[in-house]
């Protein structure tokens, strides 16, 4: 089972949009016994938080759920756990590469990476702009989807 983690800073925004994001992905494509998906933060600020409620609206209204879903923090054990390690921006990158303890199997990467973009998925808790986070998320899950698929052969 291919297995990833996405990551952002408090795990009530980005980071949970693209783990529900990506496994409505996975879901649609009959990939779930395949793929497995989870999403974490680097800090402890929001540690058992629900998803913050606009995230979650945005996502109900793409017919997405997200209950249930509380922040957890990123442990170390992770990197051995996880198959990718996706960061929502570069401070993101940094700080997972700290959790790690360093990145020597090149699993930790930028989210819009896998669409040819070096940018910063929008941090909704400042741009207050979810509709930006939101398009942000789709177009980098559903790259990263298409490189897993190619990539795993699946």
């Amino acid at each position: 089972m291919i297995k990833i983690l996405f990551v952002c800073h408090g795990n009530i925004c980005r980071s949970p949009m693209a783990e529900f994001v990506m496994k409505d992905m996975v879901r649609k494509k009959g990939l779930e016994d395949k793929i497995y998906v989870e999403s974490a933060a680097t800090s402890t600020e929001e540690l058992g938080n629900p998803v913050y409620p606009p995230a979650r609206r945005i996502m109900e209204e793409h017919g997405i759920t997200c209950k249930g879903k509380t922040a957890r923090q990123m442990r170390t054990d992770d990197y051995d756990e996880f198959d990718y390690l996706i960061g929502m921006d570069g401070a993101n990158i940094r700080n997972m590469t700290r959790i790690s303890g360093g990145d020597p199997d090149n699993k930790i990467h930028l989210l819009l990476s896998y669409a040819g973009r070096y940018d910063d998925v929008a941090d909704p808790w400042y741009t207050r702009n979810f509709e930006e986070t939101w398009s942000d998320v789709n177009e980098g899950c559903k790259a990263l989807l298409e490189e897993i698929i190619k990539n795993e052969q699946l």
